[in-house]
């Protein structure tokens, strides 16, 4: 089972509270987060579509609900 660090929890969980849309320190968050825990190269998906960005963000919180 992945768990996030603390830190990374802590950086989570305040993503997950936020109420306005992505902005740009949260969106470059949600992509070294998701490099980090599945392991790939980190890469910035286009914003223009948000699957991705909402797949990822699912899968984020996945491991988050799994603790530290």
């Amino acid at each position: 089972m992945v768990k996030f660090s603390k830190d990374d929890y802590i950086k989570w969980k305040e993503f997950r509270e936020s109420k306005q849309n992505l902005n740009n320190p949260e969106y470059k968050l949600l992509c070294k987060l998701h490099s980090k825990y599945h392991k790939h190269p980190i890469h910035y998906p286009c914003t223009c579509s948000t699957h991705t960005v909402k797949k990822w963000i699912k899968e984020l919180n996945i491991i988050f609900d799994n603790g530290y």
